[in-house]
């Protein structure tokens, strides 16, 4: 009887908590720093369906905003998508701690729902632009509980309905989905290891975008595991080291995308704030282990042991042999490139860290009223972080694109040759964004935009750039307007105001299609759009539309059990 009336409350503080940190990122405006890059409208090219020249790291994300952005205004719908996953995030482990550590009430679960949502790796992640990975964190809460659902009517096709929507959730990312399958199997291990086959099924059903893209595709998303393991490990903060950086959720690769109050002496109070409520709690489930049901017990250790070990592995691998050895194991399996920013594992320590933070809340309700737990609790978790409010304070803000990325995009179509641009690569530090980010051209064109894959970090190369990329400029270098057109270009499109080398005189002189202050378009008559095969494309739509599918059925299945459960509410009166 506890969950229907804590859910509005998990509700209103998920909302609260969204609202409080997104802030100005909420206002009008396009997300565009640093990997969020959101437009007015984006289309369907080989690249958001993964099975371009770059890895599928964005599917189906692009794909999906693209179909939405068809309908809504494209940056309207990251957004809305952002706040939801804030949202979800704060319900989803509230949820997790009343399903688990019901005596904690409600005030343990608010309590579970603000840890979810207030703390660095959501910090860090946000300030990384990293949106919809976001959106596989909040399911992971979602997922337990989906999973204990299942288990307890295994014949229900709502329930697996359900679950598979959250699965689909979950995989808007390939990250996002990896994280939830270590969730789900250890999960399934713990409560009823007979149903794991049916969950894997599920899983590779939702992850179908990637894998197909990847098998299909042009690319793939392996690595140079050494050099990105060295270049996206776990970063110490101050006075804490590797194992106390892990054990605060901070630790982010890219020193730009951290907060203030974790690049300095603050960071060490602020985990120690942390690890009081969780060795607390900790101890107060270990207490009470006897008290509860069996398949409880057992999925509260496993959930804590996977974030004992996700700690000591994310730790490890950030230094010395072990960073080696991670390293080569980065390389050497297929897909572990996806793997190697492996500070994005911490998320799979919050389940176990909000149900800590539930019992904390618990335990303290022996001594003092539940309010007074609750402030105690939450003033450990909010306070030491206090600027994640107001779009992490105030560096996550929207941008209005110049009026001249409008007028190119309805000029450049999508059968005219691909689009290249000048000056090469992809990071872009415009005069109207706050800092570095990725261009905007490959989701504003209809046409395919020539991206070059090269990604640095310190100066040093960790992924090369690809081979279609390296010839489209060194043809533009030498101007060989024909060989650009061999290679498919149809499109020059110059960027002004950003460093780099002067244009070819070749294509300077050529005459420009549009011209404006921000932008000047250039256009190579008889080139074709480059793409990938029928083949490639049946399957890649297959796998998306699959995707949608299972999205679709468990947002459906969700509402026909809130109807049935409200009618039976109804009937029991």
């Amino acid at each position: 009887m506890a969950r229907p009336r804590s859910l509005p409350w998990l509700y209103l503080v998920g909302v609260v908590a969204a609202v409080t940190i997104l802030g100005p990122a909420l206002g009008p405006g396009y997300l565009l720093y640093r990997d969020a890059v959101s437009t007015t409208r984006s289309f369907v090219t080989d690249a958001a369906l993964g099975i371009g020249d770059l890895a599928p790291r964005a599917v189906p994300q692009d794909w999906f905003v693209a179909l939405a952005s068809s309908v809504v205004d494209g940056g309207l719908v990251v957004r809305l998508v952002l706040f939801g996953a804030l949202v979800a995030a704060a319900v989803g482990y509230g949820r997790l701690a009343l399903r688990l550590v019901p005596a904690a009430g409600r005030s343990g679960a608010v309590a579970a729902a603000i840890i979810g949502v207030w703390n660095p790796f959501v910090a860090e992640r946000l300030l990384q632009g990293h949106w919809s990975l976001l959106a596989g964190y909040a399911a992971l809460g979602w997922l337990v509980v989906a999973a204990l659902d299942v288990a307890d009517r295994p014949r229900s096709t709502t329930r697996w309905l359900q679950f598979g929507g959250l699965l689909a959730a979950a995989g808007l990312t390939p990250t996002g989905s990896v994280l939830a399958v270590i969730v789900v199997i250890v999960t399934a291990v713990a409560t009823r290891p007979r149903l794991l086959p049916g969950y894997l099924v599920l899983w590779c059903c939702s992850a179908l975008p990637w894998l197909v893209a990847t098998a299909v595709g042009g690319a793939s998303v392996d690595s140079d595991g050494a050099l990105g393991v060295r270049a996206f490990g776990l970063r110490s903060e101050p006075f804490l080291g590797p194992v106390g950086t892990a054990l605060g959720l901070g630790g982010i690769w890219n020193a730009d995308a951290v907060p203030t109050s974790r690049t300095m002496w603050w960071a060490a109070v602020a985990t120690a704030c942390l690890l009081v409520v969780i060795v607390v709690g900790s101890v107060v489930l270990w207490r009470g282990r006897a008290v509860m049901a069996a398949r409880d017990r057992s999925l509260v250790t496993a959930l804590g042991g996977l974030a004992a070990v996700v700690v000591i592995v994310v730790s490890v691998t950030a230094v010395g042999p072990g960073r080696d050895a991670f390293g080569w194991v980065v390389g050497a399996v297929p897909g572990g490139g996806l793997l190697r920013d492996s500070q994005k594992l911490l998320a799979l320590t919050v389940p176990f860290l909000a149900v800590a933070c539930a019992a904390t809340v618990r335990g303290l309700r022996r001594y003092v009223p539940a309010g007074f737990a609750f402030a105690a609790v939450g003033l450990l978790v909010v306070a030491p972080l206090p600027d994640l409010a107001w779009g992490v304070g105030g560096r996550v803000t929207p941008v209005t694109y110049p009026a001249d990325w409008s007028a190119v995009a309805a000029i450049v179509g999508p059968d005219d040759g691909a689009v290249a641009l000048w000056p090469p690569g992809t990071v872009r530090h415009y005069p109207y964004a706050d800092g570095a980010s990725l261009d905007p051209a490959s989701r504003m064109l209809r046409a395919p935009v020539v991206e070059s894959g090269e990604l640095r970090v310190d100066g040093r190369v960790i992924d090369p750039q690809t081979p279609a990329a390296g010839e489209v400029e060194s043809a533009l270098r030498s101007g060989d307007v024909d060989r650009l057109r061999s290679l498919g270009v149809g499109w020059v499109l110059v960027e002004h105001n950003l460093s780099g080398d002067p244009l070819p005189p070749a294509v300077e002189l050529m005459t420009p299609t549009f011209r404006g202050d921000a932008l000047t378009l250039f256009r190579i008559e008889g080139a074709h759009s480059p793409s990938a095969s029928k083949a490639a494309r049946v399957a890649a739509w297959s796998a998306h539309l699959m995707w949608a599918a299972m999205l679709i059925g468990g947002a459906v299945a969700v509402a026909y059990s809130t109807v049935s459960g409200i009618r039976a509410q109804r009937r029991g009166r």
